[in-house]
């Protein structure tokens, strides 16, 4: 099969930049940045620590929507916060429920700018019986151009901030009413994993990314263990051992080829970090291990990747890598030249590689009916004509 994508740019370049409104929320921040900020607004340099342990317990811990909820500050003081910022996340305009459980939300960012539209961007909650995972956005649009992805033919309008990515797990605790002292139908926390898998390339956002994963694995906030955390790249090699060092959370790699020449199409980027450079950034990660093994993610295509010549170099270019391979089944979209690889050939794919000792379950299929599925989400920003929805919606429902 003969793929146009080789053509591709590797990259895009950003539309629009962030402008922060006059208010700015205080979602995001480090302790250090909110400590300034009190400066900034005339609270003493005595008080600045205990004021920020205060606002960070009431943000992160308690979930506050407002500052007026924050009791233990005083009243003159919740004033003066409110005179200067908010603890705004990310609207919800539209809200999803699949018949499987899944949840997907429409997410809309204001500008600061007058001239500069609102940006949408989609975060999806997948429950489980052992586990809920929330699948978080770091772009609005996406800076590569996967073939294969629907998010990939959306343009890259801007980075998102480290509030923007923060504030989708906030969301997602707010729509569960999942924060720390409130009820949940099980009894316990019902967004468990988060994982660096929607719309964009977090390597290309790669600071917003990690001030936003510090503050959600913060143990004294949201408190996300780093091991329930995992961020996906298509291989922005530079950045990868960064990750490790600097964020310490699971890693997985959008890899869907064995050979450059395939990958060139389906992953242009792999023009730029070819497949051995790639997985010598991996083997380099820092704290791999068979308890913390990396995840190489494999979207399963009809007659382009799918052979048991492919199952087999693939197992020789993971050895010597802690690994496990998530086989995904293409989620088809409308233009697409892909089709998904028949069933039988997914289970001989995933046999060989078990036999060969590695972990290969096929992730079932989640949200597809509300176009939730990996792959398929695309925002508001780009609209989806109706022709293109109900195919959508066709497909979805098709098995």
């Amino acid at each position: 099969m003969t793929l146009s994508s080789s053509l591709a740019p590797l990259e895009k370049v950003a539309l629009e930049s962030y402008v922060p409104p006059s208010k700015p929320s205080l979602i995001g921040l480090s302790r250090a940045e909110i400590a300034d900020r009190l400066g900034e607004i005339g609270v003493q340099p005595s008080q600045r620590k205990m004021r920020t342990q205060q606002l960070w317990h009431w943000i992160y811990f308690r979930g506050a929507r407002n500052f007026d909820e924050m009791t233990s500050i005083s009243g003159a003081m919740r004033t003066q916060l409110d005179a200067h910022f908010t603890v705004a996340r990310p609207e919800v305009v539209a809200e999803q429920v699949s018949s499987d459980g899944t949840r997907k939300w429409l997410l809309r960012l204001p500008s600061g700018d007058s001239f500069q539209k609102a940006h949408d961007v989609e975060c999806v909650y997948i429950p489980e019986t052992d586990r809920g995972t929330l699948c978080v956005s770091s772009q609005v649009g996406c800076t590569l151009n996967c073939s294969f992805c629907h998010t990939g033919t959306q343009r890259l309008v801007r980075n998102l901030t480290a509030g923007e990515i923060a504030g989708q797990v906030m969301v997602a605790r707010d729509r569960l009413n999942d924060w720390a002292g409130r009820e949940t139908p099980t009894g316990s926390r019902l967004v468990t994993n988060i994982v660096m898998m929607g719309m964009g390339e977090p390597l290309y956002n790669f600071e917003a990314v990690r001030d936003a994963l510090l503050i959600v694995s913060d143990n004294e906030g949201i408190g996300i263990s780093r091991r329930r955390i995992t961020l996906s790249t298509s291989g922005v090699v530079p950045n990868i051992v960064r990750t490790g060092e600097e964020i310490g959370v699971m890693l997985a790699i959008s890899l869907h080829a064995v050979r450059d020449e395939l990958r060139n199409e389906l992953v242009p980027l792999n023009r730029k970090y070819p497949i051995q450079q790639l997985l010598q950034a991996c083997r380099d990660y820092p704290g791999s291990s068979n308890a913390r093994r990396i995840t190489f993610e494999y979207v399963m295509l009809k007659g382009v990747n799918d052979s048991l010549d492919d199952a087999k170099l693939l197992v020789k270019l993971l050895k010597g890598i802690p690994a496990k391979i998530n086989l995904i089944p293409f989620n088809p979209w409308p233009g697409t030249a892909y089709e998904c690889s028949d069933w039988d050939q997914i289970e001989k794919f995933s046999e060989y590689i078990f036999n060969a000792g590695y972990s290969s379950p096929v992730r079932t299929p989640r949200g597809r009916d509300i176009l939730a599925a990996c792959g398929q989400l695309k925002s508001e920003t780009e609209k989806l004509s109706v022709r293109e929805r109900e195919a959508l919606r066709a497909m979805a429902m098709t098995d």
